[in-house]
């Protein structure tokens, strides 16, 4: 099955028409800038570390990505956090009051907050009961207007990862953008799609360094995509989008990997050890699979249960409002003495 993906049929028209914003540095990337005296930013000259713009390109912090996920430079884009990168991927691609994107519920719910921001429709496919893509009914949902499949594998908050199979029958088979969500990857065993990068010019991955990472904190997302649609939304991203403190503890935690390799396997350690610890809580009806660094469970009352937790002192996520988790409860793994005391809190309510 060939795909007939063609950006020029994505990108609005004013984006198509648009001359982006060039910055100072912008303006000096090809030159050896070590030596150079600048003058030209209106910056203050006196030198505290982050008196000057950052590199509006992130070239440092995209380097070392791209070594680490073997993908080129120009494959990469950074935003201030993930959110900012999947409102671009709306911004370009979807022409407002005119375009819509198809979602899969439960899920991240950014995406439809996303939408309505951007006057998009958002059509809600719901997944199915073992939380897998529906994919006839996906297809059936896809018109000339739709522009983006969003796809959360792991995906939040059922925590399982999508099939192979579904993801790549829908890149085969839609002509807009599939947005794979990999905000939870590093705690799983599948594999990053970012290995497809060159087989779907229509694939785009967003990823973080909020999870896996441990840096929440410094808001930096990612997304890796066909060197076409990055340059698109370099095209209408901020300027100076990922400040310098950012750029430099991202660098300093990308150089740890040995650190961050010991905590994704301490974190996946707990949450098997969270799996076998809940199947004694007599009030948890269900509990479901997981490759993140999060569990979903389903109990008896869900309100009651949180409202419980939160008189421990132990604040967790009720889902129970979401579509397909009726009465559900979303636990993050925590360092071994937090999920010891969740247990603990959760047992004391076993009576």
């Amino acid at each position: 099955m060939k795909n007939n993906f063609d950006i020029n049929n994505l990108v609005r028209e004013n984006v198509k028409q648009l001359k982006p914003y060039s910055s100072a540095r912008d303006e000096f990337e090809d030159f050896d800038t070590a030596n150079m005296i600048f003058l030209d930013a209106n910056e203050n000259p006196f030198e505290n570390g982050v008196n000057r713009y950052p590199d509006p390109q992130q070239m440092s912090v995209k380097g070392i990505l791209a070594k680490q996920k073997n993908v080129k430079t120009n494959q990469i884009l950074l935003g201030n956090g993930s959110d900012e990168v999947l409102d671009l991927l709306f911004r370009a691609f979807c022409e407002p009051k005119t375009d819509n994107v198809i979602t899969l519920p439960p899920t991240y719910g950014m995406y439809g907050v996303l939408a309505n921001i951007n006057a998009v429709e958002n059509k809600e496919v719901l997944l199915s009961e073992d939380f897998q893509p529906q994919i006839e009914k996906i297809m059936e949902a896809v018109d000339e207007n739709t522009k983006i499949i969003f796809l959360c594998s792991p995906n939040n908050p059922s925590g399982n990862s999508f099939s192979d199979e579904n993801v790549a029958y829908l890149l085969k088979s839609f002509s807009g953008l599939v947005v794979i969500d990999e905000a939870y990857i590093d705690f799983s065993k599948k594999e990053s799609w970012i290995n497809e990068l060159d087989e779907y010019p229509n694939l785009v991955i967003t990823q973080t360094l909020s999870k896996a990472y441990g840096l929440a904190g410094i808001r930096l997302g990612i997304c890796y995509a066909a060197a076409e649609v990055i340059s698109v939304l370099n095209k209408i991203k901020p300027p100076y989008n990922v400040n310098e403190l950012t750029q430099k503890r991202a660098l300093d935690r990308l150089d740890n990997s040995d650190k961050i390799k010991l905590e994704i396997e301490s974190i996946i350690a707990q949450r098997e050890e969270l799996l076998k610890a809940l199947l004694d809580i007599n009030f948890a009806k269900k509990i479901y699979p997981t490759e993140a660094n999060f569990i979903l469970i389903k109990v008896d009352d869900a309100n009651k249960r949180y409202d419980e937790l939160i008189a421990k002192g132990i604040v967790i996520r009720n889902r129970t409002t979401q579509p397909l988790c009726d009465n559900c409860l979303r636990l993050t793994v925590g360092t071994e003495i937090e999920n010891k005391k969740l247990i603990a809190a959760l047992q004391s309510l076993n009576a």
